[in-house]
């Protein structure tokens, strides 16, 4: 198939069209969410871009494999190795087994991922299913002279590579280095940045999960598993590695460095990363106490879909700013998009000329490094065309297979919820003023004129219900 798809490599900082191993097919990995917390929405960013990233590479004709590691095990509160072991923090915090806490946030997240309609990769892998993967390719790496044994531990050997730092410049190195000088320091590494593929009782002695290994009852380090769930399900050569900025050093350069060495030839040929999105405070984190998440946003009377659209409307490798006065302009906006595509009839014919034309400008809008906001752009200019509304709803449809906003859900919904009711403009009207005030006092936390807000309505033979697609009523 014809090759016109462009993404910003990270691995050589240009935007490139995308070559795949195999023609007209895509093996691509996606990192995982550590399952020993609630994700926030920060994390959630990056999640919503991939899912485009995939949607819009099957919109244009590939056939996509996506792999997604479930870390529940070995990641440290510091990624550089350091630290307390992040999914015994999540076990000691709730009086859980470390597997009790690893199933409930993986539901979790699934269930915030679902809200946001974020696709389910084909093939999601928990780390612990991986053990005898992880032994094999360090068994290896030692075989190799890549990989040393110290203090028990199995540590890789940067020193070995003639170019660690694959995805900085010098200035970089220099200051990436430097970030580490205030960290514990480990004494049985022989290079300052070499990281762990296997832990012994050396590092924790408490440790809930351990195996049998080569080198003593231990657990994997962190940055092996993704290298090995890719493998075993997408083999030995990759299109696209996925994750957040954060990830790029030390984790995906410590990927590529152990499965390269590993295999003997490149790995992965892009890497697509997404940038940070920050509050007025910086970056958001866990490690803050209170953090953002889709169930707050919900409680907070936002529709998740339209946190996706203020993530869509701009780009992936900018940084992103979250306010709720910017999300409550985004509330018009999406609810101002889902009442124009509401008003489409669904009758008549397609109109073929003009159909293909808005598909390529869409396409187009994807294939120039998944631009989301010119995608939406399009889709208003398409909004806004002399042309039947038969031909709009069939090309909203088909937008929305990469937008996934659900605005022809929503409008089918809100227009067989209006004729069941049998409501007249200016009831409707006033029903949803109501719910408007009604989300305004809840995100106040006035929660008492909330509740006199649905008592008011319920007086006037009116029902409200909270739901995940937002504020339903009927009467009663």
């Amino acid at each position: 198939m014809e090759n016109k798809f462009k993404i910003y490599n990270t691995l050589t900082k240009q935007v490139e069209t995308i070559k795949p191993n195999e023609d007209g097919k895509i093996a691509m990995y996606t990192c995982g969410p550590t399952v020993y917390h609630f994700a926030h929405i920060g994390n959630l960013r990056s999640y919503i871009m991939e899912d485009v990233l995939e949607k819009s590479l099957r919109f244009v004709g590939y056939d996509v494999k996506r792999v997604m590691n479930i870390t529940d095990v070995g990641h440290l509160s510091s990624d550089a190795d350091t630290g307390e072991d992040k999914m015994l923090k999540g076990a000691k915090r709730e009086h859980k087994t470390v597997m009790e806490v690893a199933k409930f946030y993986t539901d979790a997240f699934f269930a915030d991922c679902a809200k946001l309609n974020i696709k389910t990769p084909d093939v999601v892998e928990p780390a612990t299913n991986c053990i005898d993967e992880f032994i094999n390719m360090i068994t290896v790496l030692l075989e190799k002279g890549y990989a040393y044994q110290a203090g028990g531990n199995v540590y890789f050997d940067t020193s070995k590579l003639n170019d660690y730092y694959v995805f900085s410049s010098q200035s970089e190195k220099e200051l990436l280095v430097g970030v580490r000088d205030d960290v514990e320091e480990d004494t049985n590494k022989r290079n300052k940045n070499d990281f762990v593929l296997w832990f012994t009782k050396s590092k924790f002695e408490d440790q809930a999960l351990k195996w049998d290994s080569p080198w003593g009852v231990g657990y994997p380090g962190w940055h092996i598993e993704c290298s090995c769930i890719s493998m075993k399900h997408l083999g030995e050569y990759m299109d696209i590695h996925c994750g957040g900025v954060d990830n790029i050093f030390p984790h995906h350069t410590n990927e590529i460095a152990q499965s390269e060495s590993y295999l003997g030839h490149k790995w992965c040929n892009y890497w697509f990363h997404v940038h940070h999105l920050n509050d007025k405070s910086g970056k958001m984190s866990k490690s803050k106490g209170d953090f953002l998440t889709v169930s707050l946003l919900e409680e907070k009377g936002y529709n998740p879909l339209v946190y996706r659209m203020f993530c869509l409307q701009s780009h992936y490798r900018k940084p992103l700013e979250f306010s709720y006065e910017v999300l409550d302009q985004m509330v018009k906006t999406y609810d101002k998009l889902a009442r124009k595509t509401r008003s489409l009839k669904n009758d008549g014919e397609v109109d073929k000329q003009v159909y293909d034309a808005f598909r390529l400008k869409f396409e187009d809008a994807l294939c120039n490094d998944v631009n989301t906001s010119m995608a939406i752009t399009v889709l208003y200019d398409l909004l806004k065309a002399d042309t039947n509304d038969a031909t709009k709803r069939k090309l909203v449809e088909d937008f929305d297979q990469v937008l996934s906003l659900g605005l022809l859900s929503a409008a089918d919904e809100k227009a067989s919820e209006q004729e069941t009711n049998g409501a007249d403009n200016e009831l409707t009207a006033y029903v949803e003023e109501m719910i408007a005030k009604r989300a305004q006092a809840k995100k106040e936390k006035d929660f008492a004129k909330a509740d006199a807000i649905r008592n008011e309505l319920l007086e006037k033979g009116i029902a409200i219900k909270d739901t995940r697609e937002g504020v339903v009523w009927e009467r009663v």
